[in-house]
């Protein structure tokens, strides 16, 4: 069974920075996609940033120049730097990622959430 591990969540002042990790066990398929999604209060969850397998990334406008996504295969672990946080990336963070089987199925999996808030 699947398991995605977030961790790293928490208080943040303005101008802070927190780093979120997420690591995924338990699939013997390939992974794939891996990616960080939010949901701010009231509102719907967005794509943040993701990263495929071989490295290459997609962000948000919204973060671009703040955020830094990351992976580390060997772990399978996937990696959120945020810094210059403000209060609009309050939000519940969501790991997702995505394997390969043989037959090229896509199965698609998420993380339990992680509430990153950012106040003074």
């Amino acid at each position: 069974q699947v398991q995605l591990v977030e961790s790293g969540g928490g208080l943040a002042q303005p101008g802070g920075s927190l780093r979120l990790s997420c690591a995924a066990s338990g699939s013997r398929y390939s992974l794939r996609n891996m990616a960080w999604y939010r949901q701010p209060p009231g509102k719907q969850r967005e794509l943040v940033a993701d990263i495929s397998s071989g490295g290459s990334t997609n962000y948000a406008d919204a973060v671009k120049g703040r955020f830094t996504i990351s992976r580390d295969n060997a772990k399978s672990t996937v990696y959120l730097q945020m810094n210059s946080l403000n209060p609009e990336d309050t939000a519940v963070y969501y790991c997702n990622v995505k394997y390969e089987t043989s037959y090229r199925t896509v199965l698609q999996y998420w993380g339990q959430g992680t509430q990153v808030t950012v106040s003074s």
